[in-house]
């Protein structure tokens, strides 16, 4: 099977939902650049055209996780139509008002903040989407691609509409916003994928967002990779951030050269992203990652230090490479690290993380150029990056063997005579082990509470007998029979192995006891 970074592109149904993707990236530039322009000419203070920015970005990270949920308990193919038809509608209110006259800044920042949530609600769903387009050795290449989607968009976006501004007015960028995400829906209507629902009904919202979240708590993997990516853009953003500033302050610095120095950036990140399959092959996935990061940090201070333009935008292709290395190397850590059922609400996350650390490390870097200059604050972001990233690199990094996540219906799903549709269910598990190997038991036993957890349960305990020697409860409890049941949906193959190394240690005749009770609230008198 072919590796090659364009290998992806073979697939039809893949190369059909990219240039979905990049159409979309190039349509969420092209609104941003001209709600911002838009902006200027409705309000000449400087916190209502920055507030366009955080109107757009803004409900990514309030709403990732329950985008995220959504994706994972409903239609994939259907929701994803959905948010194209919501950017579209959006967009279309946009021009509508504008050229009725009846545009104002805070309505601005309000339909923004509508296509924002547009943008929230599709990234989740493509994230969890690209792993059942592509066989498993291919992903890397395809999360590249996307990759050289977001950046090739991040060139042509703000190209096209300031040609469409300058000609004929923002509200026709509106307009091929519209038209782009309308064709876009009915492209994804040809995908023939098939939704399987659950025979036990549709997870709760809720429900759906707390049991994400524990599987993101509970794996090691999955947040060594958050903690990465958070440190990651955290120091990066400070480039992106102060880039204007940086480009004003060159000989001759105007628009034209902040516009240059991006797409040396994304330049730099396409060209990297054709050559990270080699890369793959030379390096580890975390030797990748702290390679890229110090690259990023070099090229940071390199523009810091720039003299001119050309030093500059040498240094930001440098940067653009770097930046997709680590990103797509941690991108990949993440996809591996979630099975499909928790895929959209884990990734949501990881969106979450980036779109968090961004923010805040724009916010700080910028304060620090206030307080200094912009070339202080970018050198000491270097520093920084490079000092975090070997600390996280040393520290928090999860070097186990990745766990097989493949599904697995090996355990035998529990039949009730009549099952309980309210209130909590408490199972419990007994072993009988040898004394002398209760420690080692023990450590195993936190393998099987994260495991459980991950699945969904509300709450685990291990309970040793005082009267007899080596004789321990598991305790699980579930939040209602049906939830208990969903645990099944969800064993993998690594949980198949956790089980078969906790039954080498029951020394019993018989297999362990596993009960099931409903708990049940009494009051007293």
């Amino acid at each position: 099977m072919s590796q090659s970074a364009l290998a992806p592109l073979r697939l039809p149904t893949f190369r059909m939902l990219w240039c979905v993707w990049l159409t979309a990236n190039i349509c969420m530039w092209m609104n941003d650049v001209a709600s911002a322009w838009m902006m200027t000419s409705l309000s000449a203070s400087p916190i209502w055209v920055a507030l366009v920015q955080t109107a757009s970005t803004l409900p990514v990270f309030l709403l990732g996780l329950p985008s995220g949920a959504l994706a994972d308990i409903l239609d994939r193919r259907r929701y994803f139509i959905v948010t194209q038809f919501w950017v579209a509608a959006v967009a279309l209110v946009l021009c509508a008002t504008i050229l009725s006259g009846r545009m104002t800044a805070p309505l601005l920042l309000a339909l923004t903040f509508a296509n924002g949530i547009g943008l929230a609600m599709r990234w989740p769903v493509f994230a969890a989407i690209v792993p059942e387009l592509v066989p498993r050795p291919q992903l890397p290449a395809a999360l590249a691609l996307n990759g050289i989607a977001m950046n090739a968009s991040r060139i042509v976006g703000p190209l096209v509409a300031g040609a469409l501004i300058a000609s004929f007015g923002s509200a026709y960028v509106f307009v091929l916003n519209a038209v782009l995400s309308v064709a876009s829906g009915f492209v994804i209507m040809r995908w023939r994928r098939e939704h399987k629902p659950s025979p036990l009904g549709r997870e709760r919202l809720v429900s759906a967002m707390r049991v994400g979240l524990q599987f993101v708590f509970q794996s090691a993997r999955l947040k060594a990779v958050l903690v990465r990516i958070s440190l990651f853009f955290l120091h990066s953003t400070a480039l992106l951030a102060l880039l204007p500033l940086v480009a004003r302050g060159m000989a001759g610095g105007n628009a034209g050269t902040y516009t240059v120095l991006l797409a040396a950036m994304g330049s730099g990140a396409i060209v990297a992203a054709l050559f990270l399959p080699r890369l793959r092959q030379l390096m580890a996935r975390d030797r990748l990652v702290l390679s890229g990061a110090v690259l990023q940090a070099l090229a940071t201070a390199a523009v810091a230090l720039a003299p001119n333009i050309y030093m500059a935008a040498s240094a930001m292709f440098l940067g653009g490479m770097a930046w997709i290395t680590t990103a797509n190397s941690l991108s990949v850590s993440a996809q591996l690290a979630l099975p499909d059922w928790v895929r959209a609400r884990g990734m949501s996350m990881y969106q979450m993380a980036i779109m968090g650390a961004s923010a805040l490390g724009a916010a700080f870097w910028g304060q620090v150029a206030t307080v200094t200059s912009v070339k202080t604050s970018l050198l000491i972001a270097a520093i920084s990056g490079v000092i975090t990233m070997l600390g996280a690199h040393r520290l928090v990094v999860d070097r186990e063997m990745e766990e097989d996540l493949t599904p697995s219906q090996a355990f035998k799903v529990p039949v009730a005579d009549d099952p309980p549709t309210s209130g909590h269910v408490l199972v419990t598990i007994e072993y009988l082990i040898q004394p002398a190997r209760a420690a080692e038991f023990r450590a195993l036993m936190q393998e099987s509470r994260r495991s459980r957890l991950r699945q969904g349960a509300l709450s685990w305990d291990l309970l040793r007998d005082i009267v007899v020697p080596g004789r321990y409860i598991e305790q699980i409890v579930d939040q209602s029979w049906t939830e208990h049941l969903r645990r099944f949906d969800r064993v993998t193959a690594a949980d198949v192995a956790l089980r078969e190394r906790k039954l080498a240690f029951h020394i019993g005749e018989t297999p362990p006891v596993v009960t099931r009770c409903l708990v049940e609230n009494t009051v007293r008198r």
